[in-house]
């Protein structure tokens, strides 16, 4: 508006001047104020600056209307777009619920096929132990046909055993081998995967450190096994010396007693074994606990991992967990990772579960855990934790052999009380 006013003065001046002649200082503004004025506006040299301010704010408003529709139209589209993103959201939400109850349903549909498995495995073996049993009885009659005696005279004793023989038919052990070493091999990944995480859940609830608690649970698997072994040599040595003094049979001494082994497995005694494994645990260096805890709150696990083991023996050749120790290099074939640990580290921090071995080879992995640098830091606490402990010695020379002075953390019980596993 200012450059309108001042164009329409130029021009009302400039006409004044060539119209005014000599008069009313006509003179002045032609030699002063008009020269000056041409330097401002150079645009009186058109011939029609009226016309060109007008036709300019003209499109300037044209300019401005069209800003306007512009942004109406942009937010229109911006609000179809926000719309559509809203749809897409929905439907995204709707497709993962729908993949979590695909996936649920996955879930359940393993689980059902791996019950399926389990109950393919037993009705396997329950046809083998048939098949067995129908080879027994051809061969039981073939026996009674060659004897001329009514009925085979039984196996017996001339003096006093210390084991009660119900049965001297041997041929058990190897005919139910395979189907034996198979159903042991599936129970102990289903100690794996059941009875140990229900121990890992009831420790936790008194333990908050995950490591401890997975210590605590290889300790009393690896505890489990030696005592086990233990007792199975004690319990065959006994079944050997009892048959050996009345034995004249056609299979040698050893596969009679491993039959008689396999046929009354439930003679061995677990809950001693329970205990044994409870004593040593509690004077293990590696393992630490509060008071209130007591390792006979896991004894379903170890009783189960006991009998497994003791079962394991039987085999031919039998099964035994692989050794471990903290700081080995990792072995892919022995061991897998646990989710938490380090995948690029080489060496292994502890143990979580062992491998199952036959003879040198892994038959079921283990899990253990690796981490860089964790190694080193733990065993400097490990060997200041010894130094503060050496002022306080753990057995006592003067009291008796069957009792044993826990460290001051603990208050002692008289399930814990034993001698030291040496």
């Amino acid at each position: 508006m200012n450059s309108m006013i001042q164009g329409q003065l130029f021009t009302i001046l400039n006409q004044t001047a060539r119209e005014g002649g000599h008069y009313a200082g006509v003179e002045t503004i032609k030699s002063r104020l008009l020269p000056w004025l041409g330097t401002c506006f150079s645009s009186t040299t058109s011939g029609r600056p009226f016309e060109t301010s007008l036709s300019l704010i003209q499109e300037s408003i044209e300019k401005e209307r069209q800003l306007r529709e512009f942004a109406s139209t942009r937010n229109h589209e911006l609000q179809q777009l926000e719309k559509e993103l809203n749809s897409t959201r929905l439907q995204l939400t709707l497709v993962q619920q729908d993949l979590k109850a695909s996936q649920a349903q996955e879930e359940s549909t393993l689980r059902n096929l791996d019950r399926l498995n389990d109950y393919e495995q037993q009705v396997q073996i329950l046809k083998d132990e048939i098949a067995i049993l129908g080879a027994q009885k051809s061969v039981l009659h073939s026996r009674l046909a060659r004897s001329r005696s009514p009925s085979p005279r039984p196996c017996r004793s001339r003096s006093p055993s210390p084991l009660p023989l119900r049965s001297c038919s041997p041929g058990r052990a190897r005919l139910t081998n395979a189907a034996r070493h198979a159903h042991l091999v599936a129970r102990f990944s289903e100690i794996y995967t059941q009875e140990r995480l229900d121990a890992q859940n009831l420790l936790r609830t008194y333990i908050d450190d995950l490591e401890i608690v997975q210590r605590i649970i290889y300790v009393a698997a690896v505890e489990s096994f030696h005592a086990a072994k233990m007792a199975f040599r004690q319990f065959k040595m006994r079944v050997r010396k009892t048959l050996s003094l009345t034995y004249s049979g056609p299979e040698s001494l050893e596969d009679t007693v491993l039959d008689y082994i396999v046929r009354h497995e439930d003679l061995y005694d677990v809950q001693a074994s329970v205990n044994e494994v409870i004593r040593a645990m509690n004077i293990n260096p590696k393992i630490s606990f509060p008071p209130e805890v007591d390792f006979i709150m896991i004894s379903s696990l170890i009783r189960e991992l006991c009998r497994v083991a003791f079962s394991m023996q039987t085999l031919v050749p039998p099964l035994d967990i692989a050794f471990g120790a903290d700081g080995e290099l990792f072995n892919e074939s022995k061991y897998r990772r646990s989710y938490d640990s380090d995948f690029t580290a080489p060496l292994v921090v502890y143990h979580v579960w062992p491998a199952l071995m036959e003879n040198d080879s892994i038959i079921v992995k283990g899990e253990a855990v690796s981490k860089r640098g964790a190694l080193w830091s733990r065993r400097s606490r490990s060997k200041s934790r010894s130094r503060s402990r050496s002022m306080s010695p753990i057995l006592s020379h003067s009291a008796s052999p069957s009792r044993t002075l826990l460290p001051r953390s603990r208050s002692p019980s008289p399930i814990r009380s034993g001698s030291p596993r040496l």
